[in-house]
């Protein structure tokens, strides 16, 4: 039992203070309001050429079609501010989720709660790998090794040693050894202890700074990086375009003002603005639905990655098991014995030199297992814990010293080829050890070797064995088959016995028909040969975190899209070179989340699965929705410039552009973004690591369909012409035309095979397209808006027959994609 001093705050006093100093959390900067964001817009070139449209309107052309240009230019502006401010709140609510968590003591009870809600008073437990949560001092457990560097600079970290019974003094400044102050940001590299809260938010040190350790990275994608290239360039182009037609036409013609017009309808038809736009959303709103799944994405590029992913690398305690570790075996020498209700008195001596070799406070599953089954047996630890060794990468142990009554001892506990070292062993019992835990790991236990010197003794006496079971989580088989099933590979990599690693890959249906490698044998392999080696092994065992870097590298190098998971502080630099880094959530270290990509909220690989299924939906609707902006601006460029150059009065005004960009910008933002992912997405191998998300395919597919609409529109316009219509009855007609054509277009491009036009997913795409036509139909039969827009009602049988046209020209590529099944 903690001792009265470390039982923490009730929850009363808790939610008093809290209420009192405010969240443990810095001052944060206010999300960006609508003002901000509609200035923001504004510096967009699409609106410099509208406002220029305005003006030319306004002061030289007709006042109302200035106004309607006003008008429309406004509601775009709202569109995009609407657009955006979702977004911030899906970013906020992901910030929410970030947010750093911290053991503490309430109630007398263990509780995981929000770092931001701790207060002054409050007992919290730290371990290695954590980052301090708040300026504390500690209490209780190990000298804890500091680095201190976020605070001071200084990289060489600094010991930390209990407090004494005297009164708290005041917080001097970080760095220093041998001071029981610990500081807010600072990083536990080694040692566990417990410590009580002194000064949380703005008054600590970091907090002083304005530091926020858990604010997620806002750096632009490398895709939003070369899409925003790409759109400025397009935009120079557009603008020294806008100007050639202007001197042309003026020179030409003669009508300078038709001129600028024609330009600026031209520039803006060139103008392909709402890539950053759709990207900005696209990643926000994938990586919020994502996190709706518990897969917290730290940086947003990797949502462009994840559905690309080729192989998951995954640990296994509590991401393919529950992670609950209970005592299910014992061995004193002979046999193995199930767990007894009454211990003899060499089982005593084991569960209880298990004990003493297990933190006083437990983290560890397996150390709660061993608490766990010593308080149910009532078996004492006997004794004061005085000092304890962290487990080494060249000792597979921890150890820890006793001071009993009869002197001091050790206790160790850990791998068993270890312990039986460290035991000295002989020959005989190594051998009859190894058959012992043979047998055990076949059955898929995790064994444990535990040793004990005898008081004032520096020899340590072999004890036994104990053996924990935990089981494999229950969706886990079903979500290592999905996996495979979509030609994603999984591979299992564990610091487990071989025996209980192949026994546990087998449970969860990883392939284990190549065997298993060890550590041993991935650090005696030359860098160069480990690709071919590891190539067909999906069970590694007795590895350590420095040879999981080593596959990182060796699977990236064989052409995998590698998707790494850890929890440790040593897992950092394997989870920061995969692809795909994956944190735990739970267990994890704060080390490890800042290292990774991803922090998976509930630990299960089930959730990485599923988010796999997610980022090939965002991947593909993305894709759609970049292909279908490229598609739309070619007729609308086309139609501004061909009618100029075949003598034919204009067609497409600035106004019209205005208002296919209203329903361009919700269409694709909007209505791409909410289908539903292909029913086969996971049922095919990922996108190869060389193909790009948009690249020259997807680019001549949408100039492809857009030309097609193109020519739709130009011929019912030509031929209105031909036949003598007039120019505003062949305009309308046309413009209806381009309408149902981009609608048709934007359905045909966005929804899944096997997909109902009219499911759930479509009510976005409905909606905008009942208020496109309501639009249209106003303008061509609503007097006052036909003459702004330069429109007059055609024939009906001549709108019927330009629709079937329009329907047509932008549905081709559905209707045949579902027929060949591509």
């Amino acid at each position: 039992m903690p001792q009265p001093s470390l039982q923490g705050l009730t929850s009363e006093d808790a939610a008093r203070l809290l209420a009192e100093v405010g969240p443990n959390a810095p001052p944060e900067a206010p999300p960006p309001g609508v003002l901000k964001i509609a200035l923001r817009t504004l510096k967009e070139p699409m609106f410099f050429l509208l406002a220029a449209a305005a003006v030319l309107y306004l002061f030289v052309g007709d006042l109302g079609e200035g106004l309607f240009m006003l008008a429309g230019a406004g509601a775009s502006i709202s569109l995009v501010v609407v657009q955006e401010l979702r977004s911030e709140r899906a970013l906020q609510a992901l910030q929410r989720l970030a947010e750093p968590m911290a053991l503490a003591r309430r109630d007398g009870e263990e509780r995981r709660i929000p770092a931001r809600d701790l207060v002054p008073g409050d007992i919290v437990l730290l371990g290695e790998g954590q980052r301090i949560p708040a300026d504390a001092l500690l209490l209780a457990g190990d000298a804890l090794v500091i680095d201190e560097s976020i605070l001071t600079g200084e990289s060489a970290p600094v010991t930390k040693t209990l407090a004494g019974d005297g009164p708290d003094r005041d917080f001097p400044d970080p760095g220093g050894d041998d001071t029981p102050f610990l500081y807010a940001g600072a990083l536990i590299v080694r040692g566990s202890g417990v410590a009580r809260v002194a000064r949380t938010g703005a008054r600590t040190a970091v907090g002083g700074l304005g530091a926020s350790l858990a604010a997620i990275q806002g750096e632009p994608s490398p895709l939003q990086k070369r899409t925003g290239e790409l759109v400025t360039r397009l935009g120079v182009f557009a603008l020294s375009f806008c100007a050639l037609v202007i001197v042309a036409y003026g020179l030409v013609h003669g009508d300078w003002f038709e001129g600028s017009i024609a330009g600026i309808t031209l520039a803006i038809g060139l103008l392909p603005e709402e890539f950053p736009m759709v990207l900005a959303i696209f990643l926000a709103l994938g990586a919020f639905r994502l996190a709706r799944r518990n897969v917290l994405v730290r940086r947003s590029s990797v949502t462009e990655t994840l559905g690309s992913a080729s192989l998951l690398c995954t640990d296994k305690t509590g991401t393919l098991t529950q992670n609950r570790m209970a005592v299910v075996a014992l061995c004193t020498g002979a046999t193995i014995e199930p767990v007894p209700d009454a211990p003899d008195a060499e089982e005593h001596r084991l569960i209880r030199a298990a004990l003493r070799a297990s933190a006083e406070n437990p983290v560890d599953p397996m150390d709660r297992a061993v608490h766990a089954l010593a308080d149910r047996l009532e078996i004492p630890a006997g004794g004061v814990a005085v000092e304890s060794f962290p487990i080494k990468p060249e000792l597979l142990a921890f150890i820890q010293t006793w001071r009993v009554e009869s002197g001091p001892l050790k206790a160790a506990k850990g791998a068993p080829e270890a312990i039986l070292r460290l035991a000295n062993a002989e020959a005989g019992t190594r051998a009859r050890y190894h058959e012992i835990i043979d047998e055990m790991a076949r059955e898929g236990m995790r064994v444990l070797a535990v040793a004990e010197t005898e008081p004032g003794s520096d020899d340590y006496r072999l004890r036994g064995l104990v053996a924990f079971e935990d089981p494999i989580r229950d969706d886990a088989p079903a979500a290592v088959a999905a996996a495979r099933r979509a030609g994603v590979a999984v591979a299992m990599i564990t610091g487990d016995y071989p025996a209980t690693a192949l026994a546990i890959a087998r449970a969860a249906g990883i392939d284990t028909s190549a065997g298993v490698l060890t550590g041993a044998e991935i650090a005696g392999t030359p860098t160069e040969s480990l690709p071919e080696k590891i190539r067909d092994i999906r069970v590694f065992a007795r590895v350590m975190p420095t040879s999981k870097l080593a596959l990182v590298e060796a699977f990236k190098a064989d052409g995998h899209i590698v998707a790494m998971t850890g929890d440790g502080v040593n897992d950092a630099p394997a989870l920061a070179a995969a692809h795909i880094g994956v944190a735990m959530g739970q267990r994890g270290s704060d080390v490890a989340r800042e290292a990774a990509h991803i922090v998976l909220l509930d630990d299960s690989f089930a959730s990485i699965v599923a988010g796999i299924a997610l980022g090939r939906r965002i991947s593909s609707n993305l894709r759609k929705a970049l292909t279908y902006i490229t598609a739309i601006h070619v007729p609308i460029a086309g139609l501004a410039m061909a009618p100029i150059l075949m003598g034919l009065p204009p067609m497409l005004l600035p106004a019209h552009v205005v208002l296919m960009e209203l329903i361009i910008d919700p269409t694709c933002s909007l209505a791409f973004e909410a289908e539903p992912g292909e029913k086969d997405a996971m049922l095919k191998p990922p996108r190869p690591q060389s193909e790009p998300l948009f690249g020259t395919r997807d680019l001549l597919l949408g100039a492809l369909q857009g030309f097609s609409v193109f020519l739709a529109v130009l011929a019912v316009y030509v031929l209105s012409a031909s036949f003598g219509i007039p120019d505003a009855k062949g305009r309308g007609l046309a413009f209806a035309t381009l309408i149902v054509a981009n609608l048709t277009l934007a359905l045909s491009d966005a929804l899944p095979r096997g997909v109902s036009p009219f499911s759930r997913e479509n009510l976005f795409f409905w909606g905008i397209a009942a208020v496109a036509l309501s639009v249209v139909a106003a303008g061509l039969y609503f007097p006052p808006l036909a003459t702004l827009l330069r429109f007059e009602a055609p024939a009906t049988a001549d709108l019927a027959v330009a629709s079937l046209l329009a329907i047509s020209a932008g549905g081709w590529y559905g209707m045949w994609r579902r027929l060949v099944d591509i």
